[in-house]
C-alpha cells in the first residue's frame, strides 16, 4: 500500500492517532503476567499464507472479510508482512497493510515485535502452534487481541473449539473472540 507524505501526516497529526498512543501507553501499566509463548518456533516454517479464523479485532480489523496475514522472512531477520482483507464484506474493497515483523527473542523465535508505524512496535507472540504448522495463535500479555490462524480458510467445529479453550485458558476472555468471515473459491489466495 503507497501512502503520500500528505496522508502519514494527517494521521500522526489526527485525534485518532493521538488516542492510539495514549491508550498504549496506559495499558502498558497492565499487571497481567507476560504471556507464555511456544518452546521454538522454525521461522522459515511459519512464513507464507495464515487466514485469520478469528480475532479480537483491532480498530483496522473491525469489519475485515478474507483477511490473510504473509509473512517473508528477510535476508536481515526482519519479517515483511502484508496484511490483507475486504472492508466490511467480501466484496468490499481490498485493502493492504505493511508492517514489519522483528524477532525480539531469537533463542525460540517466538516472540516478535510488529511496527505499522515507525518507531512504535507492538507485541506479537506465537502462544500455539502445532507440530505441523498448520494451526497458530497469536497473543498479547495484555490479553487485548488475539489471532487465530491457519493455513486454510476453513477449521472444522472442534478443531476451533480446541483453539478458543486454549485462548480461554490464557487469560483470553473468549466472548470478545469473533469469527473472521472467510469465503474463496478455491483454498489458495488467488486473484487476491
Amino acid at each position: 500500500m503507497y501512502c503520500n507524505k500528505n496522508t502519514v501526516m494527517k494521521f500522526l497529526y489526527s485525534p485518532l492517532f493521538f488516542l492510539l498512543i495514549i491508550s498504549t501507553l496506559i495499558s502498558g501499566c497492565s499487571n497481567m503476567k507476560p504471556i507464555p509463548t511456544v518452546p521454538q518456533v522454525d521461522l522459515p516454517r511459519f512464513m507464507g499464507d495464515w487466514y485469520v479464523i478469528a480475532n479480537i479485532p483491532t480498530w483496522l480489523e473491525k469489519g475485515a472479510h478474507n483477511a490473510v496475514e504473509t509473512y517473508q522472512l528477510k535476508e536481515d531477520g526482519r519479517i515483511a508482512t502484508t496484511f490483507t482483507f475486504n472492508a466490511d464484506s467480501f466484496t468490499g474493497e481490498r485493502k493492504q497493510y505493511n508492517p514489519t515483523g522483528f524477532v525480539s527473542d531469537t533463542g525460540n523465535n517466538a516472540s516478535w515485535d510488529m511496527q505499522f508505524i515507525w518507531p512504535f512496535k507492538a507485541e506479537y507472540k506465537v502462544i500455539y502452534l502445532d507440530d505441523d504448522y498448520q494451526h497458530t495463535i497469536i497473543g498479547r500479555s495484555k490479553r487485548d487481541y488475539i489471532w487465530i490462524m491457519a493455513r486454510q480458510p476453513e477449521l472444522p467445529a472442534a478443531k476451533y473449539q480446541e483453539l478458543l479453550n486454549f485462548a480461554g485458558e490464557q487469560g483470553y476472555d473468549v466472548n470478545l473472540i469473533q469469527k473472521v468471515p472467510q469465503r474463496w473459491e478455491t483454498t489458495a489466495k488467488e486473484g487476491s
